[in-house]
């Protein structure tokens, strides 16, 4: 109450939003194994997911046929979400994530509905995850990942030094 006011000037100033808003929702299409957790457990029902079932090959000789989904749609309804995120939070693999944007306004509110390439393309705005405790250990892929990048720079070395 002792300051003074400030006005934001929105559109020329973008706002400083926190880490951790919720803006609109980013689909890695990658991670979907068209398990449809998110369309169940989502309150609203504003998740729309078509899929079919194809036969892959088995992977060795005598091995079974198995058969795997593919997402033919995935599409959110955001005149319907109430951002509240279980859809983030019951996605076992990792394919839904909350990026900061915030500015996908339409005039029409049939095109609020974002069929799955335009929630691929809210995925460049997704921030990179928070870093590491510095006190705990390494996980155990970039500790495999880096020992192997030390051996393959010892063994390219090793030559360079024979030759002198």
């Amino acid at each position: 109450m002792t300051r003074k006011t400030v006005t934001e000037q929105y559109p020329d100033v973008l706002p400083e939003l926190p880490p951790r808003t919720r803006g609109v929702i980013g689909l890695f299409e990658e991670n979907c194994t068209v398990c449809m957790l998110c369309a169940r457990e989502c309150p609203d029902w504003c998740i729309y997911i078509d899929s079919h079932k194809e036969t892959v090959p088995p992977a060795a000789p005598g091995g079974r046929e198995r058969s795997r989904n593919v997402l033919d749609r995935f599409a959110i309804d955001f005149s319907l979400c109430m951002y509240c995120g279980i859809c983030i939070e019951v996605c076992p693999f990792d394919a839904l994530f909350w990026s900061p944007e915030f500015e996908y306004a339409e005039t029409d509110i049939h095109d609020l509905t974002h069929e799955r390439d335009r929630l691929r393309e809210w995925m460049w705005t997704v921030p990179a995850p928070p870093a590491l405790d510095p006190g705990a250990e390494e996980p155990k892929e970039i500790a495999a990942a880096r020992k192997a990048a030390e051996k393959l720079a010892a063994t390219q070395a090793e030559p360079k030094e024979d030759r002198s």
